[in-house]
């Protein structure tokens, strides 16, 4: 059978991790043609956490990104869809515009700290919510979020967001 070099290929399927079943992000690395665990817990939240961080450093390199995603079911190892933490590539927002240096420079710094604050705040509650690759009107909605809401207000959504993403009991 004879492959078209045009045509990408994906990798075989990631090998079943060894141990007791528990949660596993499976990276391909290309370079070896070979998997390796990249992030695992008894908790499938940080996992994905973990596969949405990593995918935008491996896309930020310029990479493709190839993850196999196990967990445990009914004692046994099985394969799960990463997604959504493994969502298609998003062109990273432009950041907040320069400040026109008209304000005192020690405020300025402040003002800053907290809006990147209220911005890990939400982007905290998103992640539990299982949204970690954001398009990029969810950054400019993000931003909006962060420049015209007080904190408490962006702690309340986020709580909202990281309960939607709670397993239901």
């Amino acid at each position: 059978m004879q492959t078209d070099p045009d045509r990408p290929t994906r990798p075989s399927r990631s090998p079943r991790p060894p141990g007791e079943p528990r949660w596993v992000a499976m990276f391909h690395d290309p370079a070896s043609d070979s998997w390796r665990p990249a992030a695992q817990s008894p908790d499938r939240t940080p996992v994905l956490y973990a596969i949405g961080e990593m995918t935008q450093v491996v896309r930020a390199r310029g990479d493709e990104v190839t993850v196999d995603l196990w967990g445990p079911r009914d004692g046994a190892w099985e394969r799960f869809d990463p997604s959504p933490a493994v969502a298609p590539a998003a062109p990273q927002a432009a950041g907040p515009p320069p400040a026109d240096g008209t304000a005192r420079p020690g405020h300025a710094r402040h003002t800053e700290r907290m809006e990147d604050r209220r911005h890990q705040v939400l982007m905290a509650g998103l992640g539990k919510a299982g949204l970690f690759d954001l398009a990029p009107d969810d950054e400019a909605a993000v931003r909006t979020l962060v420049d015209r809401v007080d904190e408490a207000t962006l702690r309340r959504v986020a709580h909202w967001l990281a309960r939607s993403g709670a397993p239901v009991e």
